[in-house]
């Protein structure tokens, strides 16, 4: 949620150049300035920056896409008896139609192992087909099979009501800004905010 008053944490990346202007560098020598001391009468030690994860924006939306992935999971897992990366996919193929596995990695942002241990695994359970690509035989296009569009049909109201479950009891106008901010901060990385993000959630 996001909290009125506080300071929006993309300025954290600032802080070097506010704590500069705000405790500026003690005099060089043979200035004829006076250099800052602590009460001792010695120079007093210059400020440290130190990092706070709990406070990082880039550590804390890692985390929350994690826990927020792996509480999905648990209940794919529970009801359909398989993991992450099979429910990842399956959503991809559901949405987009057919993809390589190649493309699967890119949208998905995971290792092109893990995307072949699972393809493998939906394949075996006839969820997801295989169709040759005439242009690059080296790679083929995979898509769900009827078994696999029921297995979707069933993970999106699934999907939809544990998504309502974490937004539920958020202003709408607060909602709408944190959109605003998750679209701007896909710009700055370089995800389009037009097409599948590939993000590791």
């Amino acid at each position: 949620m996001i909290v009125r008053g506080r300071a929006h944490p993309l300025v954290f990346f600032s802080m070097a150049a506010i704590s500069d202007r705000a405790n500026p560098s003690p005099p060089a020598a043979g200035s004829g300035e006076p250099a800052p001391q602590d009460g001792s009468g010695r120079p007093a030690p210059e400020e440290t920056l130190t990092l706070s994860l709990n406070r990082f924006i880039p550590y804390r939306l890692n985390v929350l896409a994690q826990v927020v992935a792996e509480g999905l999971g648990r209940i794919y897992a529970k009801r359909f008896g398989f993991g992450i990366p099979e429910w990842r996919i399956i959503a991809l193929l559901g949405e987009a139609g057919e993809m390589t596995a190649r493309d699967i990695g890119a949208h998905t942002r995971m290792h092109k192992t893990k995307v072949s241990r699972a393809t493998a695994a939906l394949e075996e359970r006839g969820l997801i087909e295989r169709r040759a690509n005439e242009r690059d035989r080296r790679e083929a296009f995979l898509s769900l099979t009827a078994d696999g569009q029921a297995v979707y049909a069933e993970i999106v109201p699934i999907a939809l009501t544990y998504s309502g479950q974490l937004l539920d009891g958020i202003p709408a106008e607060e909602l709408a800004t944190f959109d605003r901010v998750i679209e701007i901060l896909m710009q700055r990385s370089g995800i389009s905010v037009d097409a599948p993000p590939e993000m590791d959630i």
